[in-house]
């Protein structure tokens, strides 16, 4: 099993955040801004859903991995409350978060369903989470320039969404979870998740009144498709999650834990609720 640490990022977000805070790039900080933007409900729904199959398992499995749960469950909550305090500030600059509707609608069709779709949803998402923290990590140069609290949210926020992406995918497959199903809602949340990131990122520029900048296109052009781009880079290792025998742990490096490690001074270990 994997030790969880929950952490509390000591970082004061009551303060304003610039509008175009990422190194003053329109269109990183408007991608940025449309993640965070699906945080907060999307990391309620996967604290639900582990803990929902945490409950289903039989005693003596929750006893092995109570701790993994727990862990999990409290770095996620700690997600959800940072980013709700971030999005608060960025919606001060006339942003309008159009993507959390339109999330809670569709969570809404899965009640009362199996709840192994909802674990099957969340180890999807934490797959793409954990692509975008390698990404992240590997490239953390392009936050050199901005706020030390902000670089320190993105970071750390990338290094915990790196070090807990089994949790989901082995409660999933505790529970009888099939390949089938698996790969079936990794395709569904592939064109959601990219798609409602592209849209809101767009709804981001458009009320910014940067969307027909050149610069801005130029920018999203280098930054996910170019050589290092985030969505050529993360390709291969997410055309992995569909082969029968992949197990997120298969795509494993040291950023993460060292990312941690070297700055210990950024946060604060809490217990796990």
């Amino acid at each position: 099993m994997t030790e969880l640490m929950v952490r509390r990022l000591l970082i004061d977000l009551e303060q304003p955040v610039q509008r175009h805070w990422c190194n003053g790039d329109a269109f990183l900080s408007a991608w940025f801004n449309a993640l965070s933007m699906s945080f907060p409900v999307g990391e309620q729904f996967f604290i639900d859903s582990v803990r929902n199959g945490f409950k289903a398992l039989p005693a003596e499995q929750q006893d092995q991995c109570r701790d993994e749960v727990q862990g999990f469950i409290g770095q996620e909550a700690t997600h959800r409350r940072i980013h709700a305090l971030f999005n608060a500030q960025i919606e001060k600059h006339g942003l309008v978060n159009e993507w959390e509707p339109r999330a809670r609608e569709r969570l809404r069709l899965l009640e009362g369903t199996d709840l192994r779709h909802g674990l099957a949803i969340t180890a999807a998402n934490e797959h793409f989470t954990a692509l975008f923290a390698e990404w992240m990590l590997s490239h953390a140069r392009l936050l050199d320039g901005c706020e030390p609290r902000l670089q320190a949210l993105w970071l750390w926020h990338s290094a915990e969404e790196a070090e807990h992406k089994c949790t989901a995918f082995d409660l999933y497959q505790a529970l009888g979870g099939g390949h089938a199903w698996r790969v079936k809602w990794m395709r569904r949340v592939t064109w959601i998740f990219l798609s409602d990131t592209l849209r809101q990122t767009v709804n981001n520029l458009r009320h910014d009144g940067t969307l027909w900048r050149w610069s801005t296109w130029r920018s999203a052009a280098h930054h996910l498709l170019g050589r290092e781009g985030l969505l050529r880079l993360s390709y291969r290792p997410w055309r992995a999650y569909f082969r029968p025998d992949f197990h997120p742990a298969q795509q494993s490096s040291d950023l993460s834990a060292r990312w941690l490690r070297e700055n210990a001074r950024l946060f604060t270990p809490v217990s796990a609720p």
